[in-house]
């Protein structure tokens, strides 16, 4: 089968490399995976505008999907070609639901945002996929497209880190779980070395920030992180995400308050675990029990969350056996070519 993955593509952020194992696994199983699109030599995928040779079409809808705008003439080539039942959405942020707002951050801004979003899926396709084991809408089918490569693990080799702990990615509603992390180190920070955070808002408001009114969204205490000598550093491509992580002995696992309340997975819950390094799950336990087994919920923030850092510092090889048996869980439930055999079977019913 040949599959056309719609996405709007960036260097530094989004689900570049979910897709990149996504088109591994495609071809280890004999099908195409394909991203629609001019070749871009920054965002390597295998990009295609060959419609007539697709099988189906998989829109991948997240956040940056209202950054560009589309080609009008390009969404009717695609629904021209593949017919209705060949069309499946993944919408990655839990869009297609009513209004939610939890903790200062919100799916949409007001109903009528919310119903111009649902409208648009139920224009495209009967077949709405989330990134949850627990949709809210009976029409919503769970499929947890960000999933695990194996190919990604890197060894814990006892070398020493760069960084005691760093976090790669974006600020976007994403400051109250930070903080958290952040209050837990405070009264060991002497014991702990450099602490980075990677990505677009913390140390100021991205430059889209203001044209699309989420000043809030990317909200960050600046003051607060020069105070605990946290730098920030810049943006790094997709590609590098798994290799940066692995420069921290800790890296926290966070996400938005609203993808808590959905439990939403992101690629960040997968590429975490696969980098020699030890995720920090800042998440209800048993979210995170779902997601990597009974052994992660070793390695969830706890309340004295300081000493906890200090003992992951002073005895990582104790932890990375906890890490191991979350790999095979991980490879086991969630590996990419599971996931794409689950998705050929929605594309196929």
């Amino acid at each position: 089968m040949r599959l056309i993955f719609v996405y709007w593509a960036f260097e530094d952020q989004g689900s570049g490399l979910v897709i990149q194992g996504y088109c591994a696994a495609a071809k280890a199983l004999g099908h195409e995976v394909a991203v629609y699109g001019r070749p871009k030599p920054k965002i390597p995928l295998n990009y295609s505008l060959d419609i007539d040779a697709a099988d189906a079409v998989v829109f991948i809808f997240e956040w940056t999907t209202q950054m560009l705008g589309g080609d009008a003439l390009d969404l009717l080539r695609l629904v021209n070609n593949i017919p209705r039942r060949r069309r499946v959405i993944l919408d990655g942020d839990g869009n297609y639901n009513d209004m939610l707002h939890v903790g200062g951050d919100y799916n949409h801004r007001d109903a009528a945002e919310a119903q111009r979003w649902i409208a648009v899926c139920d224009s495209l396709s009967d077949k709405v996929c989330q990134p949850t084991l627990h949709p809210l809408r009976p029409n919503v089918r769970p499929f947890l497209f960000y999933s695990y490569n194996p190919a990604w693990e890197r060894p814990f080799d006892g070398s020493p880190k760069e960084f005691s702990m760093i976090y790669v990615g974006h600020s976007k509603f994403r400051w109250h779980p930070m903080h958290a992390i952040l209050r837990a180190i405070e009264p060991v920070r002497s014991q702990l070395g450099r602490i980075a955070l990677l990505g677009y808002g913390w140390g100021a408001l991205p430059a889209w920030a203001a044209p699309m009114q989420l000043e809030d969204a990317y909200y960050a205490d600046v003051e607060y992180l020069r105070k605990l000598d946290v730098e920030i550093l810049e943006p790094i491509p997709f590609e590098a995400v798994i290799d940066w992580m692995s420069k921290a002995t800790l890296n926290p696992v966070i996400t938005r308050p609203t993808f808590n309340a959905l439990r939403l997975v992101t690629p960040r819950f997968f590429e975490t675990p696969a980098a020699s390094t030890l995720p920090v799950f800042r998440l209800d336990t048993d979210y995170v029990a779902e997601v990597y087994g009974g052994g992660g919920k070793e390695l969830v923030l706890r309340d004295d969350g300081g000493n906890m850092f200090v003992d992951m510092m002073q005895r990582p090889a104790r932890y990375n056996g906890l890490v191991r048996d979350i790999r095979h869980h991980l490879a086991t439930h969630h590996n990419q070519m599971v996931r794409l055999k689950e998705l050929i079977e929605i594309i196929e019913s």
